[in-house]
């Protein structure tokens, strides 16, 4: 596994989040090619009966997705998402939800990953599975 170092994982969190990622304060913890881990407050994504918005999860999903095909093609090449799906299994009203991305597959122009997603207790509240395109240069 060919992870991030510190400094590159530092610079991830401080320059290579789009707008929506920061609004809602998602942090990456882990980076590499194959493996991903990142997690995102409750609080400030909840929809009105104050439970983690589903959306939000689906986002976080992506975001990690869309980072570790990033990493695969090259820092040189773009990636976009074409295809997402989310199971939610339980909802999460305080604290944190920890997303975990394993590479399923990671080719020339498509990279997969399924997404496990849990909240403070280990419990699972989403599974995610996300494919992205990688562009050509």
């Amino acid at each position: 596994m060919s992870g991030i170092n510190e400094e590159q994982l530092a610079q991830l969190n401080a320059r290579g989040r789009g707008a929506l990622d920061e609004k809602m304060g998602i942090e990456i913890l882990e980076a590499s090619p194959e493996r991903l881990v990142g997690r995102m407050p409750v609080e400030g994504n909840t929809q009105p009966f104050g439970l983690l918005h589903g959306g939000a999860s689906v986002v976080l999903a992506e975001s990690l997705g869309s980072i570790g095909a990033h990493l695969h093609a090259g820092l040189h090449r773009r990636v976009v998402g074409v295809d997402i799906n989310a199971t939610h299994h339980r909802s999460a009203k305080s604290g944190y939800v920890t997303a975990v991305a394993t590479a399923i597959s990671l080719g020339r122009t498509l990279a997969s990953y399924n997404v496990e997603i849990s909240d403070d207790q280990g419990k699972r509240t989403c599974t995610a599975r996300i494919t992205c395109l990688i562009l050509a240069d």
